[in-house]
């Protein structure tokens, strides 16, 4: 059968769904029938997963054409998902197309939710399609006799490739790739990906050598998705502006929007301020009890399943909710997005608009609420990115040996494995291109010996070699490896339970070590009383309380991207120039205006610094518009290079506009100018000596150590307590920085914090742009509406909030007195 009746067979089909097939779509069918590997470049809700899943099956109907109804076929294709809230929308489009070609195919779900009576049966008489997720494609790498669940396969399929692309996970399955190209030559690799701003660099990423070794082809939908912004305004802009205090204040004009539409997504950049506006939106308007939910990550899987459900259903009036619905989740298109504040990246933005008019060429309206006055520029910003086309890249992470000893060991717990083997297979991926022979040898010793460091302790001696293969002889070292393998490293949590036994959730331990019996919290939008902590278990019970602390999760705040903070900072130009072109802009004109009396508002050819004295002392501020990260390591930088100038001390703020050096004794700013303080010289040995990145690299070596496998989380039910998995990896890291200043683990942690904290390559390109700028140093004689909410975050830091909004009160009155 030949490529033209398959085509038309898979049209047929499309036909009696009421469907036409797109050009991508036909595209993608025919380069998959030529054998070919790829990617296919589409959005949300364009029909992508039948641009992989349909020649799937038909290449199964080219190869028998008489036995259509053939059942118990061998696994046949795995579809990789990086979240499992997609694998049941999945499995429904490949089962609804196997049954309609009329192939008695199995499709099934395999993940960490899967119970252990369907994992045995998957196992024992696999199904046709495979969906799972990177995790549990390593898990069935590490079952023994693994080549023979395999022997059938044809093709591989990652979706959404972005997502997994710039994380640890994107390099756990550039190894599981490796490993099944290895066994099986003839391998098909597909990948599915939303436009991003690298996407050469994601196809080589996914396809590693096998781009020099065979035919591959990108296919592209070009199906643009008109996307309209709408910016919820305040009725007076605040002329100084301080973080989070504008967007609760914006809820009563939200709520028409939920009640005149028929579903509404409330997209939070936070879990904490996801249950503060579930909280404060039933407040205001308590009609839409019943009809609105809240979704994020550490709501319990029933719950979450049960939101999910009830979209689908279309029960729901609105759901508040964090990234967790950001992909594809099997719900019929919205009506109406929310975005509370900015998303802080053109990409997410893009992603969360496209939510609505979830077909292709719908438009998506996207709703934007700012946490603060200044955020208008920020949505004024994202509607030129968005119309330029401006997506960030994903920078895909290299040399993670951490993922790299996990992955042996799971070869050498499963079938053993041969260096000479796996050596060029590891080499043969895109984060592992550049390992040296050394790197290597050094992998395989601290697999059988524990390194130099812990050579004399036998837990650490995992495997052992018997005739050239690398093993895991040891049943209980096996078993802790199979329940850790994976890189997503979590800080430790709790489970929430009612003290009957039901369970809502998963809570972080520092937060709850500051509560008290009898001590009230909110959690899924319900207010609870703290009963007692039980092992793992924190027990509560309801409560009537109105009042009660929200949660906060670490790490919630959001960086700034590289292309978002560009269109920032023409968008500030824009408003130097008196260009108020959009509504956001115009709005602004107030707050703009009293910059412009009191010091300056830039242009993309200036650099606005500003210098003056209040009571608390003198204020230095910057403002490159980069976002925090990159300011975080600038702003030590500046301080360090000028403190070698004058023995000075600082404590310095900052948020994604800028940054302050606040100092007790007048800071020497001119000479520090005249002397290059933002050179790009010296710049590596600069940057170490400014931070304390022993401290930083001390903290991200934590995850290192737990992905590596030198430090166990602990059993199901009985995790280790995070105090103590902090005191282990501190210990290794200690030892490895005193006796071990090689050892490849403590190498990358070090560089991990350079590249993905601090942020060394956007930090150098900014100083260098700040070098080619006019600088503009301003004295006014007080804070200024720029300067305000720096200071404000400054002071966040140490006060509680009633007392921050009373000492902001007091702030305020004393800038606007004349």
């Amino acid at each position: 059968m030949n490529n033209d009746e398959l085509l038309h067979i898979g049209s047929q089909w499309f036909s009696q769904e009421g469907w036409q097939p797109f050009p991508f779509q036909m595209e993608a069918w025919q380069h998959y029938l030529d054998g070919k590997s790829g990617l296919v470049n589409a959005p949300t809700g364009s029909g992508k997963t039948y641009a992989l899943a349909l020649p799937i099956l038909l290449e199964f109907i080219r190869t028998h054409p008489q036995e259509r109804g053939r059942q118990n076929n061998g696994l046949q294709a795995i579809w990789i998902t990086p979240i499992r809230a997609l694998a049941k929308e999945i499995q429904q489009a490949i089962q609804r197309a196997a049954d309609g070609l009329g192939l008695q195919w199995k499709v099934a779900v395999r993940s960490g939710d899967t119970k252990a009576g369907e994992r045995a049966r998957q196992k024992k008489n696999p199904p046709e399609v495979l969906i799972t997720t990177p995790e549990s494609l390593h898990l069935l790498l590490a079952a023994k006799g693994y080549p023979d669940i395999f022997k059938n396969l044809k093709a591989i399929v990652v979706d959404e490739w972005h997502e997994l692309l710039g994380s640890k996970r994107g390099v756990q399955m550039e190894l599981a790739l490796s490993r099944l190209k290895g066994l099986l030559p003839q391998l098909k690799v597909w990948g599915i990906s939303a436009t991003i701003g690298n996407m050469d660099e994601a196809l080589a990423v996914l396809l590693g050598n096998t781009m020099q070794t065979v035919h591959y082809q990108v296919v592209r939908a070009d199906m643009l998705k008109p996307i309209e912004v709408l910016s919820i305004l305040p009725d007076e802009i605040e002329q100084f502006p301080w973080a989070g205090h504008l967007g609760i204040k914006l809820l009563e004009k939200v709520v028409p929007i939920i009640e005149q539409g028929r579903s509404t997504l409330i997209f939070t950049n936070t879990r904490a301020q996801c249950e503060i506006w579930y909280q404060n939106l039933l407040e205001v308007a308590p009609g839409l009890a019943g009809a609105i939910a809240m979704h994020h990550g550490s709501i319990s899987r029933e719950l979450r399943d049960w939101v999910e459900n009830a979209l689908h259903e279309g029960i729901l009036k609105a759901v508040v909710c964090t990234s967790s619905l950001d992909l594809g989740v099997d719900f019929r298109p919205v009506d109406n997005i929310v975005q509370i504040g900015s998303p802080k990246g053109v990409a997410r933005f893009v992603q969360r608009a496209g939510r609505s008019g979830h077909q292709p060429g719908a438009l998506s309206r996207i709703y934007f609420v700012p946490a603060h006055s200044l955020e208008l520029i920020e949505a004024a910003a994202l509607r030129r990115a968005i119309n330029e086309g401006e997506l960030e890249s994903r920078v895909p992470y290299i040399r993670s040996f951490d993922v790299l000893l996990q992955y042996l060991v799971t070869l050498a717990v499963s079938e053993g494995f041969r260096p000479e083997e796996i050596l060029p297979e590891v080499r043969g991926t895109y984060a592992f291109s550049s390992l040296t022979d050394d790197e290597w040898a050094w992998c395989l010793d601290f697999l059988t010996t524990g390194g130099q460091s812990l050579y004399a302790y036998d837990e650490y001696k995992k495997a052992v070699v018997e005739q050239g293969r690398y093993l895991v002889n040891s049943k209980a070292t096996a078993l802790r490896h199979r329940m850790q393998i994976g890189t997503i490293v979590g800080d430790a949590s709790l489970s929430i339970k009612y003290v009957g036994g039901k369970r809502l959730g998963s809570i972080e331990e520092w937060f709850i070590a500051q509560l008290k019996p009898g001590d009230v919290f909110w959690f899924a939008g319900r207010s609870l009383e703290l009963v007692r902590i039980k092992d793992m278990d924190v027990q509560v019970r309801r409560s009537s309380k109105k009042t009660g602390r929200v949660p906060a999760w670490l790490g919630g705040r959001l960086p700034l991207s590289s292309q978002l903070s560009s269109f920032l900072r023409f968008k500030m130009a824009q408003l130097r120039h008196g260009d108020f072109a959009d509504v956001e802009l115009e709005k602004l004109k107030p707050l703009v205006e009293l910059q412009a009396s009191r010091s300056h508002v830039p242009d993309e050819s200036e650099f606005l610094i500003e210098y003056f004295q209040s009571k608390e002392g003198y204020h230095l501020l910057f403002y490159p518009f980069e976002g925090r990260q990159v300011h975080e390591g600038m702003g030590a930088l500046v301080a360090y290079r000028i403190a070698q100038l004058q023995a000075i001390s600082f404590s310095i703020a900052m948020n994604d506009y800028g940054f302050e050096l606040l100092s007790d004794s007048e800071i020497p700013i001119d000479k520090a100018l005249a002397n290059g303080l933002f050179s790009t010289q010296n710049l590596s040995q600069d940057i170490p000596a400014s931070i304390n990145s022993t401290e930083l690299a001390r903290r991200r070596f934590r995850d290192i150590a737990s992905i590596a496998g030198l430090v166990f989380r602990g059993y199901p039910g009985k995790p280790k307590k995070d105090r103590h998995l902090q005191a282990s990896s501190q210990l290794f890291f200690e030892v490895f920085n005193d006796y071990e200043p090689n050892n490849l683990l403590l190498l990358q942690a070090f560089d991990e914090v350079m590249s993905f904290q601090l942020e060394e390559a956007r930090l150098r390109s900014a100083l260098k742009r700040i070098q080619g700028q006019r600088v503009v140093l301003s004295r006014p004689d007080k804070a200024t509406p720029f300067a305000f909410p720096i200071l404000v975050d400054r002071l966040r830091e140490r006060l509680s909030s009633e007392k921050l909004e009373d000492r902001i009160r007091k702030m305020k009155l004393q800038l606007v007195r004349e």
